[in-house]
């Protein structure tokens, strides 16, 4: 059942038709922003830097045909929850991260579901399958290798069009100080040259973007969630390096992106998960954002296999 009194109504959705806002309390008092539309089995979609659950407004329409969708925003994105980091950067750990989603759904009155998560939240994905395997039935990881194995392969193209893997984990607050300065420039740079498909995030949406990136505890959440990928998730990884994704995995990337171009997307993952499939999409890294026609194509048949 759900736990009606951990959820307020906050509003229809201004850039998804027929969703329905959220705020869910979580029981380690974590506030997260959530839409949810649809009926069906359930199915988590979850964003990555420098985006909210809005990144998913051309795709989780359709989605919400043959699933109940659930958009949360990150800790420290969008209008969830921002706390303070720590010394050990744990509060936004993947492992703490993946936790916040299994208590959401949890509260929603869900045991088990599929995921599908893009850029950080992909890195959530990963841990949430490894650490509650009996919960997630299926897992699809949009345009990421594993962050140990990007780390350990670092060389000048990556280092170069991957920077802020770099920048943002320098100590606080370095990084937060200067993208404060000019919030704007930072994140549409970004995102341009992230994304090789003009005009695939529209003039709104970008201000939405900029609305939650302009918040000062937001840039230190994402500060946070880069230190915390570049240390106690790597103790975290190696720790449980024996562990391997059990359900079955699918990995989408854009072909025209910097994954695609310097990793073997699938063998990367096939030395973290059993059963892992995938392809390259004519994109660069946010295919739902960019191509969402053929992103359904790739994404529907395995959903729901």
């Amino acid at each position: 059942m759900n736990k009606s009194e951990n959820i307020v109504i906050v509003d229809n959705s201004p850039f998804i038709a027929d969703f329905v806002l959220q705020d869910v309390t979580l029981p380690n008092g974590i506030v997260l922003r959530v839409a949810v539309g649809g009926k069906g089995a359930p199915l988590i979609l979850l964003h990555g830097h420098p985006q909210n659950h809005v990144t998913w407004r051309k795709i989780a329409p359709t989605l919400a045909k043959d699933f109940t969708v659930i958009l949360p925003d990150l800790r420290g994105y969008g209008d969830s929850d921002k706390p303070a980091g720590d010394e050990i950067h744990r509060n936004y750990s993947k492992k703490v991260m993946a936790q916040d989603i299994a208590l959401l759904m949890d509260i929603l009155g869900f045991d088990t579901f599929s995921f599908v998560g893009h850029d950080r939240g992909g890195r959530v994905g990963h841990r949430l399958a490894l650490d509650y395997p009996e919960r997630v039935n299926r897992c699809v990881f949009i345009d990421i290798a594993p962050t140990a194995t990007m780390y350990a392969m670092t060389e000048k193209t990556f280092a170069t069009q991957y920077f802020w893997w770099f920048f943002l984990i320098q100590p606080a607050p370095l990084p937060e100080t200067m993208i404060g300065y000019d919030p704007k420039l930072f994140l549409y740079k970004h995102l341009d040259g992230q994304l090789k498909t003009p005009d695939a995030t529209e003039p709104h949406i970008r201000a939405e973007y900029l609305r939650c990136y302009s918040n000062p505890a937001m840039l230190h959440a994402v500060c946070e969630d880069y230190r915390a990928a570049a240390t106690i998730d790597l103790e975290d990884d190696a720790s449980d390096s024996e562990l391997r994704i059990s359900c079955p995995l699918q990995v989408l990337w854009g072909q025209k992106g910097t994954v695609g171009q310097l990793y073997d997307v699938i063998s990367t993952w096939q030395d973290k998960a059993d059963n892992v499939q995938g392809m390259a999409l004519p994109c660069g890294h946010s295919p739902h954002e960019e191509i969402p026609d053929k992103m359904l194509d790739a994404l529907l048949p395995f959903l729901n296999a």
